[in-house]
């Protein structure tokens, strides 16, 4: 009997490169999402169909979760997201699903840690104490977040604003965390109870990220390091809540004491093929810059 997948967040970053993974390699996909309407796009993909996931409504949840085989669980970035996975996890181990991929972030099992990490890892042990089989995936920062953040500033100014100082930092291509969670939810065995961070080959420089962003779009592309209270300012006239702000900073923060510079090969050690580059990434994207 065919396979079924439930991805949660699935309109998200990673949850929709991991939905057209796993629609590619003819997998049958269930794309859950806070609104169906969002999820058009999802629904033309071979293989896929879109559920309702609405956290206020355990229904939906209990919807979403019978009959799924094997499920990965991406929560927002919430101040309530560990609520939102403990949720999830019920949810799952109710419904008798076999194994649970979960999306935690890179540095979840580091102590202190920071706030980020810190809500990450609870929820990870949660799902650690359910009756569910399980893997965590941990990824550095995204390099499609230079899509999704620094778009507007690139294409207006040719330079991008990070606090970020000389700090080198492994960023990954969410096209391979999308790769890996494909294979572990179509092929499960060996990796129950295991923690794999995820990052790409490299560690870059603020200086090194607009080179490449450079050589890919043909233009002079800067990356102007602010000071953190400037980029405290800029995300406060951006509206953005005080623990979001707070969250990104202390972030940035252990980025650019260089503690997010390190590199693993369990992209290719999964996949059978080496992380993308950032290079690669910026000639994907050039036409976003």
């Amino acid at each position: 009997m065919e396979k079924r997948i439930l991805v949660t967040g699935a309109t998200g970053t990673v949850g929709n490169e991991t939905v057209k993974a796993l629609s590619a390699m003819g997998a049958h996909v269930r794309a859950g999402l806070r609104s169906v309407v969002k999820g058009e796009n999802l629904k033309r993909l071979p293989g896929v169909e879109v559920v309702e996931i609405d956290f206020s409504r355990p229904a939906t949840l209990t919807a979403a979760f019978t009959g799924i085989d094997t499920s990965f669980l991406i929560t927002p970035f919430d101040e309530h997201q560990v609520e939102m996975a403990k949720q999830l996890i019920d949810a799952a181990q109710k419904a008798g699903v076999r194994h649970v991929v979960r999306l935690s972030a890179s540095g979840a099992e580091a102590e202190p840690g920071i706030q980020l990490g810190r809500w990450h890892r609870e929820a990870e042990q949660y799902l650690e104490a359910a009756h569910l089989h399980y893997t965590h995936l941990r990824p550095t920062s995204f390099m499609q977040n230079f899509v999704n953040q620094h778009a507007q500033s690139i294409q207006e100014e040719n330079a991008f604003y990070l606090p970020l100082g000389n700090g080198r930092v492994t960023y990954i291509d969410v096209r391979d965390i999308a790769a890996v969670a494909a294979s572990i939810l179509l092929h499960p065995e060996g990796h129950d109870g295991m923690a794999y961070t995820l990052t790409g080959a490299e560690a870059l420089s603020g200086d090194e990220v607009a080179s490449a962003l450079s050589q890919a779009t043909g233009r002079a592309i800067s990356y102007v390091d602010v000071p953190e209270e400037a980029a405290r300012n800029a995300m406060q006239q951006h509206q953005l809540p005080a623990w979001m702000i707070d969250s990104l900073l202390e972030l940035n923060g252990i980025c650019k004491a260089n503690y997010a510079s390190g590199t693993t090969d369990t992209v290719q050690e999964i996949t059978g093929r080496p992380p993308h580059t950032f290079a690669d990434f910026a000639e994907t994207y050039k036409a976003c810059f």
